[in-house]
């Protein structure tokens, strides 16, 4: 019965990481798609975002059967209600990537960015991929250092967050109000998606520690697993 107890546990685990790729490709194709204006391609992440929304479905009832049945305490309890919270922060990434599939269709045969901004799009696409994709690599390897790098490599996230405005406030933008709506949107939903990933590494940190990845980074004490 044990077995059959960690075995599942394992399993939302594994659910967690294929979640976590699932919605870092689906934000590298969101981008693809956005730049090059490829209809099929945002319907394609669109569609799929439905994968990732019966799989965080699936993993709450599996993690809820196991409270109800187990009754988990101490480390146990932690990995169960700490995998439904990071089960929602994937299923939003995913939604954020569909946000950005849905504005690349919304403006088909045109792209929602000026030729100026692809660069930075780009970039802003490319890096929460890898941040998602360290996010799921935390989730496999428990690495609590790991994890706490999270937070630093978002700081390049907001950077070029912050390189979109210049553009949009600058005298010479001559792309019109409906273009920086579109902009600001879209750096909006990158910031987010860098922001659940860094989130999804921190509950990681409190899963094998038992204390906050900001009150670990805050202390000089080392750290232990718990």
């Amino acid at each position: 019965m044990r077995d059959a107890y960690h075995e599942e546990l394992d399993s939302i685990g594994e659910g967690l990481v294929e979640m976590a790729r699932l919605v870092g490709s689906a934000i590298g194709r969101a981008t693809t798609a956005m730049l090059d204006a490829d209809l099929k391609l945002a319907e394609s992440v669109i569609a799929a975002d439905q994968k990732v929304d019966d799989l965080q479905h699936d993993l709450e009832a599996r993690a809820i059967a196991l409270l109800a049945r187990q009754q988990p305490v101490a480390t146990d309890l932690r990995i169960v209600v700490t995998s439904l919270r990071m089960s929602a922060d994937l299923e939003r990434s995913g939604d954020l990537a569909q946000h950005v599939a849905k504005l690349a269709r919304l403006r088909f045969p045109d792209t929602a960015v000026p030729r100026d901004l692809h660069a930075t799009i780009l970039e802003m696409g490319q890096l929460a991929q890898r941040l998602m994709a360290k996010a799921a690599e935390v989730i496999i390897t428990k690495d609590v250092d790991l994890a706490l790098q999270l937070e630093q490599d978002d700081d390049e996230m907001d950077l070029l967050h912050r390189t979109l405005f210049q553009h949009l406030m600058d005298d010479r933008w001559k792309h019109g109000i409906e273009t920086a709506v579109d902009v600001t949107l879209l750096g909006r939903y990158y910031e987010r998606f860098a922001d659940h990933a860094v989130s999804v590494a921190k509950r990681v940190v409190y899963l094998v520690t038992g204390e906050h990845a900001d009150e670990l980074q805050h202390s000089d004490a080392p750290v232990e697993g718990a």
